[in-house]
């Protein structure tokens, strides 16, 4: 249930991310409204799998400047997950692009937000309290 409620809420911060930023584009646009969700559920789970696996390692190699930057670094290290997700997404034939590093920066700021924002509301991807 945490998976599925993880995907849900990556999934609503991308596509109301793609709303918001001109840089980014998430889907085809003459697609129709289930093969979008489908498309927006993939790239969800593509991202969450490489969040899970990928990003600990990155984060712990970039400790040391990390620590040197006061955090910021993690802005970076979001971007490039991004990036990689987008890379990942083109080989199975989806679409999630950025024009540029700096609208990448802005899509990882402002889902990081929508995420924190959801989870907050909803309590999706969030752990059970009972066990």
């Amino acid at each position: 249930m945490r998976l599925l409620g993880n995907i849900i809420v990556t999934g609503l911060a991308l596509w109301i991310t793609a709303l918001i930023l001109p840089g980014m584009r998430l889907g085809e646009d003459g697609a129709g409204i289930f093969a979008q969700i489908l498309t927006i559920a993939v790239i969800a789970l593509i991202m969450g799998v490489i969040n899970t696996f990928i990003r600990p390692v990155v984060s712990i190699l970039a400790l040391p400047i990390t620590c040197l930057t006061l955090g910021l670094f993690q802005l970076v290290v979001n971007t490039l997950m991004l990036f990689l997700t987008s890379w990942v997404c083109s080989l199975f034939g989806l679409t999630l692009e950025f024009d540029t590093f700096w609208w990448a920066l802005l899509a990882g700021i402002i889902i990081g937000i929508l995420e924190a924002i959801v989870e907050a509301i909803t309590g999706l991807g969030t752990a059970d309290e009972r066990a």
